[in-house]
């Protein structure tokens, strides 16, 4: 899986790119907005383990050599592992058994070593510690703190007028024992085996390498971890957070709750909460954006002379004029009548459909003026459409 492609970014995208595509799509495919659909929630694990690579500068960067990442950072697949059945081929499926039997040292008069020799074995010992521990190596730059999404179910009446809920939210915190430091309190002497650079040098035939020093992990210093968050400087919290929703949100409304993902290292400041909305529907109501829409009913009497009427709103009863001559369908506007918009300040209409219902005849007298009204206006009010055709 190329995770460029899953998140829809290039290979060069900046930092915010990656984090704008990610959002997106994990709007798109979160599983509280799409209830049983197992795809989505598949296409939503792809991108959320796209963006947990990419938006780690150390894991983005294997990645980009290598074209793979795993959490032992031993590559075993992806576009720039190695394609080779052979126990010596590294990265681009390149044998450098060859070049570690010319490096090495050979008997007088003896053979060369051969590729599965002490030579490529330096080579895949020195490689596979260069990964493993550089991955394990703890931050030394302090990181920003991962975002949040969640999704959050209100009903009709809460979208319109606004509410505040409590959400309990899972997310990691600095730790109070080591004070997100990750080390144990007062431990902190310099590493014999590095001298404090935090580095050590390994030979392999006519390669030197560079490698984190493995006594303390490239810190330089020797400290225990912190026993409370086993040396992340994090530790997972539930925390219950009190979430605003302004009037008028509407169904995928995204709302930002700031400084609440996510803890960053080393006192970088934390990732954001987003919280996707999802509106319920209401059973006579129907929106339209900020305009809301109902239909309601009226007799062909009323229609046919014109009258006053009473339609439902959501601030209450309203009077609506029919006037004469209504039509089946007609539409009528009642102005700012609508959903507040709490970012414009301004609201919508209601829309008012008006259906004109014809009469339950059961008595001979309604028949009587049913014909009688026949008889004065006799014209076919199918002609305009026969013309047509």
């Amino acid at each position: 899986m190329d995770f460029y492609e899953t998140l829809g970014v290039k290979r060069d995208a900046a930092v915010d790119d990656i984090r704008k595509a990610y959002r997106k799509l994990a709007r798109k495919h979160h599983p509280d907005l799409n209830p049983g659909d197992k795809t989505a929630e598949d296409r939503f694990k792809k991108v959320q383990e796209a963006y947990d690579v990419l938006s780690d500068p150390k894991k983005k960067q294997m990645y980009d050599q290598v074209g793979y990442y795993s959490e032992n950072g031993v590559p075993s697949g992806g576009a720039g592992a190695g394609t080779g059945s052979g126990p010596n081929m590294g990265f681009g499926g390149f044998d450098f058994s060859d070049v570690f039997s010319r490096a090495g040292t050979r008997p007088p008069g003896g053979a060369p070593p051969s590729g599965s020799g002490a030579g490529a074995g330096n080579f895949q010992d020195i490689f596979n510690q260069w990964f493993s521990r550089n991955e394990g190596a703890p931050q030394k730059t302090p990181q920003k703190g991962t975002d949040l999404e969640y999704g959050l179910n209100i009903d009709f009446w809460q979208a319109i007028r606004g509410t505040q809920v409590k959400l309990s939210v899972i997310r990691q915190e600095a730790c109070t024992a080591c004070n997100g430091t990750g080390a144990r309190a007062g431990a902190n002497a310099v590493c014999p085996e590095c001298n404090g650079s935090g580095n050590v040098t390994q030979v392999a035939g006519a390669m030197r390498f560079s490698l984190t020093c493995p006594r303390c992990e490239g810190s330089g210093r020797l400290g225990n971890r912190c026993a409370d968050c086993h040396g992340d400087g994090r530790i997972s919290k539930t925390e219950i957070v009190e979430v605003r929703i302004p009037p008028g949100a509407q169904q995928g409304s995204r709302l930002r709750v700031a400084g609440k993902g996510n803890a960053g290292t080393f006192g970088a400041p934390a990732g954001d909460l987003y919280i996707t909305v999802r509106v319920e529907p209401h059973p006579f109501f129907r929106r339209d954006g900020d305009d809301i829409e109902i239909a309601v009913p009226v007799r062909i009497d009323e229609a046919g002379l014109g009258t006053k009427i009473e339609v439902p709103t959501i601030d209450g009863r309203a009077l609506l004029k029919i006037p004469q001559g209504t039509k089946n369908g007609q539409k009528f506007r009642l102005r700012e009548k609508g959903v507040l918009n709490a970012r414009t300040g301004s609201r919508g209409d209601q829309i008012v459909e008006v259906t004109v219902e014809a009469p339950v005849v059961q008595d001979e007298r309604t028949k009587e003026l049913l014909r009688e009204y026949a008889g004065l206006h006799p014209d076919d009010p199918r002609a305009e459409i026969w013309s047509k055709v």
